[in-house]
Order: C-alpha cells, then sequence, then structure tokens
C-alpha cells in the first residue's frame, strides 16, 4: 500500500499546479473567424468568450441567418480551440500521476 503521507503531499501540489494553471488559462486567449473573417471570435482558456468583433460590411438586414450562423461557427471553432488547449495543459499536470481511483 502506498505511503499515505506520500499521496496527500502530491495530491496538494497536484491542486496548487492545477490552480495556476487555471489562472494563466483564464486570461489566455485564442481567436477564430468564420464567413471569410466577416465574424471574428476571442476566447479565453477557461472557456469563455471575451469579444465577438463583426465586420460592418457583413452586415445584411436581408440574411440575419448567415450572420448568426457566422457568429455561432466562430465561436463555437473559438471555444474548441480552448478547450483543447485547457485539456492539454491539465493533462501536463496529471500525466504519470499514478492516483488511486482516477484512472
Amino acid at each position: 500500500m502506498p505511503n499515505l503521507g506520500k499521496l496527500v503531499k502530491q495530491a496538494t501540489r497536484m491542486q496548487q499546479q492545477m490552480e495556476q494553471v487555471q489562472a494563466q488559462l483564464a486570461v489566455r486567449t485564442v481567436e477564430s473567424s468564420s464567413g471569410g473573417g466577416a465574424v471574428k471570435v476571442t476566447a479565453r482558456c477557461d472557456g469563455t468568450v471575451a469579444s465577438i468583433q463583426i465586420n460592418p460590411q457583413a452586415l445584411n438586414p436581408d440574411d440575419v441567418q448567415l450572420l448568426e450562423e457566422m457568429i455561432l461557427t466562430g465561436v463555437n471553432q473559438a471555444l474548441n480551440q480552448a478547450r483543447n488547449i485547457a485539456n492539454t495543459e491539465m493533462g501536463k499536470i496529471t500525466a504519470g500521476m499514478n492516483l488511486p481511483g482516477l484512472m
């Protein structure tokens, strides 16, 4: 049976590292665009959207559905990129850890 004290120290260290990474992810951003650059989305790697920029030329009152689709596409792409980065960074912390019950 593994040393309980060693496991507690390892878990505490991992928790501290995770908190640091989460703080870094909250300010790290990714960008995505859709519609040939008509819509640009900036997302934080903590899963929040920081900004959406729409080229005024993309504003066509007769085709609101197209603009909505471009915004949705841009947001989904940006959040997917952010999620991938977050998963990679968090995976670095737990890589090689053999903590019972986690895997």
